[in-house]
């Protein structure tokens, strides 16, 4: 499989855009990371989780572990954690989380920009890159999250809803870098519970300076 360009724009930061584009910004613009015990906990479990590599497992299907994906009519790229390839050309992307399932979309559209790439990567090919026209691989029509924190493996139907959202979210990333500009607070504040950036992007003292001035 060929390498994707460096050019691209990272993939995993759909997640952080949708949950905060202003905490998207911190991290991907200015490096800013601040790591609290969700994201040390996030990142032994995605060490312990997988190695490069893949195998075939009794059942025929071959699970491939840490697959460079991208899309250059997209713009992006990225790794998926696991990729289960069945005996029938079914394609299917699991992602690792930490913690439990959220009541926010950003996970599903992670994995589905992951099923946008695939999906473009195959396109008359094989898995490999290379001409196969005895392969076939039909639309991904869903995927896995699995979660550390409750251990439930979480089913992602790949609806158009959810593939147009995240196509959204893509080009709402690109126009924000355009833009060049640090986004405003999230009017969602339960969202800025628990994340890691808090003392640094000051939401409720920024708030109270707003409304003193």
């Amino acid at each position: 499989m060929s390498e994707p360009t460096t050019d691209l724009l990272p993939l995993s930061y759909i997640n952080q855009f949708d949950y905060c584009p202003r905490r998207f910004w911190y991290i991907y613009v200015q490096g800013q990371m601040v790591e609290n015990v969700h994201v040390l906990r996030g990142n032994i479990n995605h060490e312990r989780a997988h190695t490069p590599g893949y195998e075939t497992i009794p059942t025929g299907v071959t699970i491939h572990r840490q697959v460079h994906v991208y899309s250059y009519p997209l713009g992006i790229n990225g790794v998926c954690d696991l990729l289960e390839e069945h005996v029938d050309g079914r394609l299917v992307p699991v992602e690792y989380k930490q913690g439990q399932q959220g009541k926010w979309n950003n996970d599903q559209a992670q994995l589905c920009a992951q099923a946008l790439c695939l999906e473009e990567m195959t396109s008359g090919k094989d898995y490999g890159g290379k001409n196969d026209s005895d392969k076939n691989y039909p639309a991904i029509t869903h995927g896995f999250i699995f979660y550390f924190g409750s251990r439930r493996r979480v089913e992602v139907p790949f609806t158009p809803q959810l593939r147009a959202y995240t196509r959204q979210l893509i080009t709402a990333m690109q126009q924000a870098l355009a833009l060049g500009q640090l986004p405003p607070h999230t009017s969602q504040r339960q969202r800025c519970n628990g994340c890691s950036l808090i003392d640094i992007c000051l939401p409720k003292e920024t708030e109270v300076l707003t409304t003193r001035a």
